[in-house]
């Protein structure tokens, strides 16, 4: 198929990348010159694992193609992919500006029947909001043009979205038009050949499936962090809890691992926006919001236990971060927790000595470059300890599982580890005479 994905980053690349891969003729769009300039030249604007890769490979066959020219790129789409962004706006709901924007080009471009799908994640009834949009356009032009809008929100875990496009657990999609269905259901084929993983819906509920599925996550998340903080409180150890409750197989022990809170672009944007949601229907989302204010609070976990330990003086004090993106394998730094500690130790006087795998550009060019006098950044996780207070361990990346604690000892000024993940072996580290603070557990050892 020939198909139009207008928007190029994190699940417009992603998108159109696979759609290449499966021998489609896929020509990405954006208005940023300079990132399609980058994309010709091979550089990619996000660090996903295996996307390089596969960008390099279907730009070089022709299969991928980059462009600024939405009208062209329109031409010989059968299909075209809304996959640009939906930032929370000051009252949490998703800003829709550049996905109506979008539909307005479309109506003014468009010159055969085409299907257009809303990738972005976005509020129940956008598609009429953008259906509406292009009929304005096509009257202005006195031209009338069959069209359809769908929905087919993306479910892509950064980190590990090309294997999740490639082999996803299911294919949402919500039309009006049996046609859509189909044409839709044809395209994505070649990703279901093994599993019927395809869900058609209306499109309502297609919209609201994105929501709903990031909030139950998250809520996940914001219960096993609350438990976390009880059982710290009465004695109880959460990772005996967390085994506990996990073999359950009503329960499972997919996302009810303690933590610092969750970050990241679809969480707590998304869990923002149903919430609005709720609230513009007459619907009280008391739960909803209550999985937000727990997650807020977490996010200050471990900046409150090295206070309590240190004082709220830090100054001449320094701490080795390990971690900054809001999970392994991204650069993302978008409402990640490290943010928040960060900023906690060095409003009280602290220096940093941080080390990331991926995310320190991100952190030194926006997310932390107003901390530049405070934050030194180190080149490999061992130098970012060399005279710190202890180390803070934030992101749990696959190198800092299993660290030389031997080395970690030597270089910290005395034996302290405060982790944001419960990563390690208590029983290890109290062989070596570590001072050890986890999430949820009531005695440091």
């Amino acid at each position: 198929m020939n198909i139009a994905v207008i928007g190029t980053g994190y699940v417009g690349l992603v998108s159109g990348t696979c759609f290449a891969e499966m021998g489609n003729i896929v020509t990405c769009v954006d208005i940023d010159k300079k990132k399609i300039e980058n994309l010709k030249n091979g550089l990619i604007p996000i660090y996903e694992p295996g996307l390089e890769e596969m960008v390099h490979s279907n730009f070089k066959k022709g299969d991928l193609r980059f462009s600024t020219n939405l009208e062209e790129a329109l031409k010989g789409a059968e299909i075209a992919f809304i996959a640009v962004g939906t930032p929370m706006g000051e009252d949490g709901s998703a800003d829709l500006q550049y996905v109506l924007s979008v539909a307005k080009d479309i109506g003014r471009f468009m010159q055969k029947e085409l299907l257009i799908v809303d990738k972005s994640t976005v509020p129940v009834g956008t598609a009429d909001k953008v259906k509406e949009c292009i009929e304005i356009e096509l009257s202005k032009r006195g031209v009338d043009i069959a069209f359809d809008v769908a929905s087919n929100p993306e479910f892509l875990k950064e980190g590990d979205a090309i294997n999740d496009f490639l082999k996803p657990d299911r294919i949402v999609v919500g039309a009006k038009k049996e046609s859509s269905i189909e044409l839709l259901r044809e395209l994505y084929a070649p990703f279901t050949r093994s599993h019927e993983r395809f869900i058609s819906m209306d499109v309502k509920s297609a919209e609201m499936t994105k929501y709903a599925a990031n909030a139950m996550l998250a809520t996940k998340i914001s219960f096993m962090n609350e438990v976390s903080n009880i059982c710290e409180a009465v004695g109880a150890n959460i990772n005996d809890v967390r085994v506990g409750i996990g073999s359950d197989k009503r329960i499972g022990y997919s996302f009810i691992y303690p933590g610092c809170g969750y970050g990241g672009s679809c969480f707590p944007k998304d869990v923002k926006a149903l919430e609005k949601i709720a609230k513009e229907s007459g619907i009280a989302p008391n739960l909803i919001s209550a999985v937000e204010e727990v997650n807020k609070t977490q996010k200050y976990v471990i900046s409150n236990k090295i206070v309590k330990k240190y004082g709220q003086n830090l100054e001449g004090k320094s701490f080795a971060i390990w971690g900054l993106s809001f999970k392994p394998e991204t650069d993302d730094m978008r409402e990640a927790s490290s943010i928040v500690t960060i900023r906690e130790l060095v409003k009280r006087g602290a220096k940093i000595k941080a080390y990331d795998p991926k995310a320190m550009d991100e952190a030194k060019e926006f997310y932390l470059k107003d901390l530049e006098n405070s934050i030194e950044y180190a080149t490999n996780k061992y130098d970012a300890l060399n005279g710190c207070e202890a180390l803070v361990l934030v992101t749990e990346w696959k190198e800092f599982r299993s660290p030389d604690f031997y080395e970690i000892k030597q270089r910290l000024k005395s034996a302290t580890i405060f982790d944001g993940r419960n990563q390690y072996s208590s029983e290890k580290l109290l062989e070596l005479d570590f001072e050890y603070y986890q999430i949820g557990v009531a005695l440091k050892i």
